[in-house]
């Protein structure tokens, strides 16, 4: 039998009755114009009550292709570095999802860096509690799940170009999406500013200019990696605008202002 990979985090990111979770993501995919195709996106992967609005406006814009590809950080340090997972399925209260094995396979052939590891996914938050956003938009698709734990450029950049290459061989569209929370646990005010410079990289399709200002600011963006990635890829692809959806603190929740994290929703086409 192949891998079912359980929901880690079901009732304390995201609901984990049904009928509650549904009820949260109609709440959340509220949208402002009809929904269009896109290259790529970066959506947070907080709790919902925190960062569920966010992300929620991100997918409302979307028209959702029947194959993702997710890439996020590796909070966990579990695994391997560029993890990803080939065969299975994973599971969230909304249903079963199951892995686009011949889009993994792909992968894996065109950038050799990517390790076969289902361990580093098997505790990670934060790809899964982007999944049910996905369910609800589009209920049948497929998609590669990649945890990122290195921070080096030319590793990032490396699949990047990888995913490009591999998307511009398939016949269907595919959506990449980079998971990523912003600046961690300093006040609302510096949270901001940090954020608005990586943000400003980001919406300028600048994956050298996202990583060279995370760092030098040191930016506590959980997710940088991906985003870089995500970039590499879209760039290659031919994106030619990103545009910033929705921007939010945890503060704007409780008002919380001294230690916040940020939030930030993009879309690039």
């Amino acid at each position: 039998m192949e891998a079912l990979r359980h929901p880690a985090v079901a009732g304390r990111f995201y609901p984990e009755d049904r009928d509650t979770l549904l009820s949260d993501l109609r709440s959340f995919l509220r949208a402002r114009e009809a929904p269009r195709p896109a290259l790529a996106c970066m959506v947070p992967h907080a709790g919902y009550i925190y960062s569920g609005s966010v992300a929620g406006a991100v997918f409302a814009e979307l028209e959702i292709p029947r194959r993702c590809l997710l890439l996020c950080p590796n909070h966990t340090g579990r695994g391997r570095p560029l993890a990803i997972m080939s065969h299975g399925a994973w599971q969230t209260p909304l249903g079963t999802i199951p892995i686009d094995s011949q889009l993994a396979e792909t992968l894996k052939q065109r950038c050799l860096l990517l390790t076969e590891d289902a361990e580093a996914h098997r505790s990670e938050h934060a790809i899964e509690v982007v999944l049910p956003f996905l369910q609800q938009s589009r209920p049948e698709f497929t998609f590669v799940p990649i945890a990122l734990g290195t921070g080096q450029f030319t590793a990032l950049q490396q699949l990047g170009e990888a995913l490009a290459a591999v998307a511009e061989t398939q016949e269907q569209p595919m959506l990449i999406i980079a998971s990523s929370d912003m600046n961690h646990y300093e006040n609302d005010h510096i949270t901001r500013v940090k954020d608005t410079k990586a943000i400003e990289r980001i919406l300028a399709l600048d994956a050298w200019g996202l990583y060279d200002v995370v760092i030098k600011e040191n930016i506590s963006m959980c997710g940088f990696g991906p985003a870089v990635a995500m970039l590499t890829a879209a760039k290659r692809l031919g994106a030619t605008a990103a545009e910033l959806i929705k921007y939010a603190t945890s503060g704007d929740v409780f008002g919380e202002r001294e230690v916040v994290v940020g939030y930030a929703g993009v879309v690039v086409r």
